[in-house]
């Protein structure tokens, strides 16, 4: 019967009908694919891993929590649930989930516009902004609109981190020279610094530019340095990423042995111990009402960056993501985050990378990093009591600037002006008027640039390359043209943004010629017409006919075509559609009006 076979296996083929339901759960659970393969050796290795990122873990949490404007414990609790729901539901088995620079300024800059840091509002914000992109993110995954991410071009997005980069460690700043400054942006920043410098903290300065000298020489100097005592290169670069480490615990042994917390050297202080509590986010609708924009810029951002390393590493082991998931897998862990005191996560690129250095061979690796981050919790808060804040403002300063890119602009002036505009306004607009903005102005700035050069597509007029069948511009090859043929090659698309000007080009070009009898649009690169493309070659059609010029369409592909043949444009057009270029201009070319060459003239001539 046709029910048993549904669900019972078949002795030839196998159990067909039972893997189905499996294959399209694990299709929404990754970890049901990766857990089925799961080992001993795979179990050594996630382990290694998780203890690796652990350590650079715990200092990167504290100091994030603090440029979001948190106590210090949020940033532990946002490393513990959202690494475990990561786990269960996104496809990259190395990225490593947790707050990360731009989204905890993002998460400052929209949490700062409704409470006071340091009020319980302002918490209640930042918990309900990771709330509202853990169900945006959600949302999108299972629509599948990941593709909405490529509305923040590179340019754009490469703007945006460069100039958080520089809002960041501008930010720190304050920390470092022990002054009390605001600012939600950089001439703000600039100016609250410039004005309480003079109360600068020698002790808190001291600290602030040691941590950072060592942590910048940490990154190129330690792992040489270790390679030649004898250690191997990738244990001595493991070892090299965990400099903040050593920051931290010298930091701490200075504030203990000096004794600088009387001399005005700001500490952590205490630290909560224990778990995160789980509870559900407050539902402000009011709150809701002013977050949402800024939740979803964190989203899209988050998105981006995240996944932009999982493809990376991905690509290394010849590994695959899958872009709707991984949203989905996001939205789990901002949703997990949210549950637990935590605010707005994602993939960290330098986290990351330590995760796929170490060995990391599945998302388990995260769930166990998460244990270890859990205990850290448990059991060591009460040693960071001393910490000082410098320290942790070094360590924040010394990873964006490694965000900051001052290339990109030369390369992309040298290669694409509209792009460096792009580039150019977002950094300048992140820089004057705050992250949120800078990000709607890349955006913007974005589609208009798209939009215009969309409208103003590329065409040229090409002659035949002699003795081939290859067509080529005119202003760039030396070709073969006749004066009673105009050949037109469109590189576009035609669609309701360009329409009107290939109209005006086309007739433009015809009205230069007095001698033309034939027009020839080469389509080989027309990939759609629309109604007002398709409005546009009437028009031309009607206009060239009346002037008694023959218009006449070449390598059109088939999917066009058919569109075409469902319409009256093919009976009314006064000219023919040609297999290619080479017939067309090949048998176009002896009708001028003339008495016919004989054929050894076209031979000399290169027509054929």
């Amino acid at each position: 019967m046709p029910d048993e076979q549904q669900t019972s296996p078949s002795p030839e083929n196998g159990a067909t009908g039972t893997t189905r339901q499996p294959f399209a759960l694990a299709r929404h659970l990754p970890c049901l694919e990766w857990g089925r393969s799961y080992n001993r050796s795979i179990l050594t290795s996630d382990l290694m891993a998780a203890v690796i990122v652990t350590i650079m873990l715990i200092p990167q949490s504290l100091a994030y929590a603090l440029l979001a404007g948190l106590p210090p414990v949020v940033g532990l609790y946002a490393s513990i649930l959202p690494l475990v729901a990561y786990a269960i539901f996104g496809t990259s088995r190395t990225l490593a989930v947790g707050p990360v620079a731009v989204v905890s300024l993002m998460t400052a800059s929209a949490a700062g516009s409704v409470a006071a840091q340091g009020t319980p509002e302002y918490l209640e914000a930042a918990i309900t902004l990771a709330a509202l992109s853990g169900v945006m993110l959600a949302i999108l995954g299972f629509l599948r609109l990941g593709f909405l991410a490529n509305l923040l071009s590179h340019p754009v997005i490469s703007g945006f981190i460069t100039a958080s980069g520089l809002l960041i460690a501008t930010s720190q700043l304050k920390h470092i020279f022990g002054v009390k400054a605001q600012g939600d942006n950089w001439p703000d920043m600039l100016g609250g610094l410039a004005s309480a410098i003079g109360g600068t903290n020698l002790a808190t300065l001291i600290i602030g530019v040691a941590t950072a000298a060592f942590l910048f020489w940490v990154r190129k100097g330690a792992k040489p340095l270790l390679m030649r005592f004898g250690m191997g290169p990738r244990s001595a670069d493991l070892v090299a990423k965990a400099g903040p480490v050593l920051a931290v615990a010298a930091g701490i042994a200075a504030v203990l042995l000096l004794n600088l917390a009387e001399s005005g050297v700001k500490i952590v202080g205490a630290i909560p111990q224990g778990l995160p509590p789980l509870a559900l986010p407050a539902v402000d609708p009011d709150l809701l009402s002013k977050l949402w924009v800024p939740a979803l810029l964190i989203s899209i951002i988050g998105f981006v960056e995240s996944v932009s390393v999982a493809q990376t590493l991905a690509a290394k082991r010849r590994q695959r993501i899958t872009p709707d998931q991984e949203l989905v897998g996001l939205g789990a862990a901002n949703l997990a985050s949210a549950f637990s005191g935590g605010y707005p996560v994602t993939g960290g690129f330098a986290r990351s990378v330590v995760n796929f250095d170490a060995g990391a061979e599945t998302p388990a690796a995260g769930a166990y990093t998460a244990v270890g981050i859990g205990l850290a919790s448990l059991f060591l808060t009460p040693l960071l009591y001393s910490l000082p804040i410098a320290t942790l403002a070094a360590t924040i300063i010394v990873a964006v600037l490694s965000l900051v890119d001052l290339k990109m602009p030369g390369q992309l002036w040298r290669y694409s002006k509209a792009d460096f505009s792009a580039h150019l306004a977002t950094i300048l607009v992140t820089l004057i008027a705050g992250v949120e903005i800078g990000v709607i102005s890349g955006v913007g700035v974005g589609l208009l640039l798209y939009l215009w050069r969309a409208s103003r597509p590329h065409a040229a007029i090409v002659g035949r390359v002699p003795e081939t069948e290859h067509f080529r511009n005119v202003d760039r090859h030396k070709v073969l043209t006749l004066p009673h043929i105009l050949s037109i090659r469109i590189d576009e698309s035609l669609t309701y943004l360009n329409a009107r000007w290939l109209e005006e080009y086309v007739l433009e070009r015809v009205a230069e010629r007095p001698e033309l009898r034939h027009a020839i649009l080469m389509c080989s690169a027309v990939n759609e017409i629309d109604a007002s493309g398709l409005e546009s070659l009437e028009a031309i059609n009607h206009r060239l006919g009346d002037g008694k010029i023959a218009l006449h369409l070449s390598e059109v592909k088939g999917p066009v075509m058919d569109r075409l043949k469902r319409t009256h444009f093919l009976e009314e057009l006064n000219g023919r559609v040609f297999l290619s270029q080479d017939r067309a201009f090949s048998e176009l070319a002896n009708d001028d009006g003339q008495p016919p060459e004989p054929i050894d003239q076209w031979h000399a001539r290169g027509l054929i």
